[in-house]
């Protein structure tokens, strides 16, 4: 018997077969887990849907982390899918390709504004839905990045993105941590 046996969860942000989420979502069915997947936009469908299969899930669902009706869409049909869920597992990042290179005071508001919407805020997002199909509590987990923390060259607004990433689980476990 598997760590996970008899666990549901979620996983948002499963690129291919090389993506850190891939392989958590492998340790997962190893352990025993049975997961849902979702993906961002038909380009990822056509990679992420061999993968699920290959683990025996069916559940794949598109989720636009940027739409709050996509994301309660999901989160609805996980819960009917699923019942509840034991863990929840967000490993998106985002920011457009001009914000990763040169300075980082040229960073525009708008490339600011993606990547803290995509690569912070959905996390916030998807935690306030999970918590509804939680009803025993669970586990949520995030990925972060060194650059973070201290400079990366070139990493740039993805670096802000991530410190805030951080500083917003902090909060999220004081905030739900309480309502166990």
């Amino acid at each position: 018997m598997g760590l996970f046996e008899g666990k549901k969860g979620l996983i948002f942000g499963v690129a291919n077969k090389n993506s850190i989420a891939w392989g958590i979502a492998e340790a997962l069915h190893r352990e025993g887990a049975q997961i849902g997947f979702s993906y961002a936009g038909e380009m990822l469908k056509k990679r992420v849907d061999p993968l699920a299969a290959s683990i025996g899930s069916t559940f794949v669902e598109e989720c636009d982390v940027t739409d709050d009706a996509a994301i309660d869409e999901v989160f609805a049909k996980a819960g009917d899918a699923f019942g509840s869920i034991d863990f929840l597992v967000h490993s998106i990042a985002f920011a457009p390709k001009e914000e990763l290179g040169g300075r980082f005071i040229n960073t525009s508001r708008d490339g600011f504004r993606v990547a803290m919407d995509i690569s912070c805020y959905s996390m916030i997002a998807l935690a306030k839905r999970a918590r509804d199909i939680m009803p025993n509590g669970g586990a949520m987990m995030t990925m972060t990045y060194f650059g973070a923390e201290k400079v990366t060259p070139n990493y740039n607004v993805m670096g802000v993105a991530k410190a805030a990433l951080e500083a917003s689980v902090r909060y999220l476990a004081w905030d739900l941590g309480k309502d166990q």
